[in-house]
Order: C-alpha cells, then sequence, then structure tokens
C-alpha cells in the first residue's frame, strides 16, 4: 500500500475506552465458545476514529505482495492470529498461513466498508468463478466448452479469460448489487446510507474498470507501473508459482470458510494507536492465541515520519506471540534492498522478534535501519 503522502495525518484517535470483555450480550463468533464476542460486536469495541489518505486503495499497488510466500512457507507460519492493512491482497496471505482469525486493522474507514462488501461476496458465491462474477456482475460463465463442474477447478488463467471476455449489464449490476446490499444489512453494522453509497461506489468500480482495475489517488493518474487487478491474479512467487487466493479452489475456499465464520475481522486503527492493536491484543491473550503473521506493507515508514514508531513497537510487542510470529514488510523504489528485476517494491518476511530485540537495542533510529540499508 504506497501511500502517496507527504507524511501521515495528525490523527483523531477515538475515544472508545471501554475495556474489553469477553462475556456480552451481543452476537458470537460462528463455531467459537459462547461467551465469545461477536462479529459486530468486535469491529465496534476494537475500531477508532478513522484517519485520513488521498487514496482508494480498492486492490494493492504491490506487484511483489506474493514474494513473502517463498520465507512463509521456510519459516512454517501457520495458524494462529493473522494480522494485516488494506484490501485483498490480505486474504492471499491468509490462505498461505490458514490462521484460526484475522484481523484487517486500516486507518481508513473505507476499508473497513470495502471488507464487507468482500465478506458478502463471499456468503453469496459458491466458488471462485461465482465470486469473480458478483464481484464485476457478470453472467454466469458458459457450460457449452466447460461443465459447471470444470470451472470449479478451473485455472487462473481461464478465469481472467472468462472476465475479460464478459460483460456486465445495468439490469445484472443492479440485481447483484440489492444482493450485495441485503447480506451485508445482515451483519448487523450500525451502517448510514451514506455508508451503502460508499461501498456501491466500490463495487461499480470493479465492475466498470474490471480486471483493468488500478490503485488510485485522489486527483491523480495511476502511475504506468501500478498493476492492474488482471496482474494482481496471474502474479507468482519469486519461485514462479501461483499463490492468489483466487488462484486455487482450495484456497478460495478456507477464506471462503474463515469468512463464514465470521473469522476476518476488519477494524478502523491506527498501528500506533490507542485502541485497535492494544484491544486485539487483550483479545488474543484471553483466547491464549499467538501472532503468526502481521502484514504492515509500507505502513512503518509513515509511522517513522511521523514519530510514531515507537508507538506502534510499544503495541507490537503486546501482541502474544512466539519464535514464527513475522511481518511481511513492503519496500518500495530507492529503498528497496533486495530487489529483484522487473519489480519497482520487494515484499520481505521478518521475525518479530528480532524486530523488537534491535529496536530495544537502540540499533533502529530510522526507516533506514529498519529496511536493513
Amino acid at each position: 500500500m504506497l501511500l502517496r503522502l507527504g507524511r501521515w495525518r495528525r490523527l483523531a484517535l477515538g475515544s472508545c475506552a471501554c475495556a474489553l470483555a469477553l462475556a456480552t450480550a451481543g452476537g458470537h463468533l460462528k463455531g467459537e465458545p459462547q461467551d465469545e464476542p461477536g462479529f459486530a460486536t468486535l469491529v465496534e469495541r476494537f475500531s477508532e476514529r478513522g484517519g485520513y489518505f488521498d487514496t482508494d486503495n480498492l486492490i494493492s499497488n504491490e506487484r511483489s505482495y506474493l514474494h513473502p510466500l517463498d520465507g512463509l512457507r521456510e519459516r512454517g507460519v501457520s495458524g494462529g492470529v493473522y494480522i494485516g492493512v488494506g484490501p485483498d491482497q490480505n486474504f492471499s496471505y491468509v490462505a498461505q498461513i490458514r490462521p484460526a482469525i484475522a484481523f484487517i486493522v486500516d486507518i481508513r474507514r473505507d476499508n473497513l466498508l470495502l471488507h464487507l462488501l468482500f465478506k458478502a461476496l463471499f456468503e453469496l458465491s459458491d466458488d471462485r468463478a461465482d465470486y469473480l462474477r458478483l464481484l464485476f456482475a457478470l453472467p454466469p460463465p458458459s457450460t457449452a466448452d466447460m461443465s459447471r463442474e470444470a470451472w470449479r477447478h478451473a485455472s487462473i488463467q481461464e478465469l481472467v479469460q472468462y472476465v475479460d471476455g464478459t460483460q456486465p449489464t445495468e439490469a445484472l449490476t443492479r440485481a447483484v448489487r440489492a444482493r450485495v446490499d441485503a447480506a451485508i444489512s445482515r451483519v448487523g453494522l450500525p451502517l448510514t446510507p451514506d455508508d451503502f453509497e460508499t461501498i456501491a461506489r466500490f463495487h461499480r468500480s470493479f465492475i466498470t474498470a474490471g480486471l483493468s482495475l488500478k490503485f488510485q489517488s485522489t486527483g491523480r493518474a495511476p502511475p504506468s507501473y501500478y498493476p492492474t487487478f488482471r496482474d494482481l491474479l496471474l502474479e507468482t512467487d519469486r519461485g514462479g508459482r501461483e499463490g492468489n487466493y483466487l488462484a486455487s479452489e482450495e484456497g478460495f475456499q478456507f477464506v471462503k470458510a474463515l469468512q463464514g465464520r465470521d473469522g476476518v475481522i476488519p477494524v478502523v486503527g491506527n498501528l500506533a494507536g490507542d485502541e485497535a492493536l492494544p484491544s486485539i491484543a487483550r483479545f488474543m491473550a484471553a483466547r491464549g492465541d499467538r501472532l503468526s503473521a502481521f502484514y504492515t506493507s509500507n505502513v512503518e515508514l509513515y509511522l517513522s515520519q511521523d514519530g510514531l514508531y515507537p508507538r506502534f513497537v510499544s503495541n507490537l510487542s503486546r501482541l502474544p506471540r512466539d519464535a514464527d510470529s513475522v511481518i511481511i514488510r513492503s519496500i518500495f523504489r530507492t529503498m528497496v534492498p533486495e530487489s529483484v528485476p522487473g519489480y519497482l517494491s520487494t515484499s520481505v518476511v521478518r521475525p518479530v522478534g528480532e524486530l523488537l530485540e534491535t529496536y530495544e537495542q537502540g540499533r533502529i533510529r530510522s526507516y533506514w535501519n529498519l529496511i536493513g540499508r
């Protein structure tokens, strides 16, 4: 998530001061003990007041986003609690790590609304072809050459061809939008008409642009080097293996099942804030959970620029973890210490314990120290 801002805006952190209580009168996480809070309760309780970025961030602008998969496999990172920022890039990491629960923490409230759209699409779809059909408001793929069951096992290239070769209609768009809004209404969050309008605008951006959709900054055209959604779907890890959550039915079905159990929790929060990460840390400790992976994108750069990095490290240190807990970090352009030919960013995996230890020793005085330059 390359945030094209000189500095992070000063944040007005939320005033929610209620302590985490595992017993609640609200709904419960599906499949969890009955004394656990429900999806809507956790979203509201953990969220802070949102901040502003001049980007829509509907999709990632990190072409290198699958490069960490090799490192995750080598380190055996799996299970536990996953935390990340930004859009559906997180689902590819979730499909690889297979956590028990995932939190998507982002300072933009719009990101929460975007994830409600994704949650509804997972609920309404049976498989990957169905998910893409609903995301882009398309008629079902033709069964003239491939049976419905064959489409379930289609390659990502075949799914891309289906989307590229099929056009939405306004009537179909209205029908799909009605189903999506109904599914979002069932989540139980108190959403305003403006919230639903924002979700509809996001959805129509996917429908209008199709697989050519790019990460967008306010008032500026996307740079030519930003990947399209098509590029992201077809991207591979460093070993040339496909890794997007839509590249395999098995990976997609894991994310769908986790969403169905209300196990993907979008939270509005600053990584250096007083509520979101500390509340998640208390929740994890109460459950006996530990952190498996924390995808920070390049947010650490902006925290460092705004003098907020010590507060992020403090929040990070509160999260229950073990020796296998890692950070997934994105580094852009001239800051890239491990550049890969053809890429303007790199994505790396580093142990959380290593970061906390080097910070405690005073060896991280700037972002340059952090990324190893």
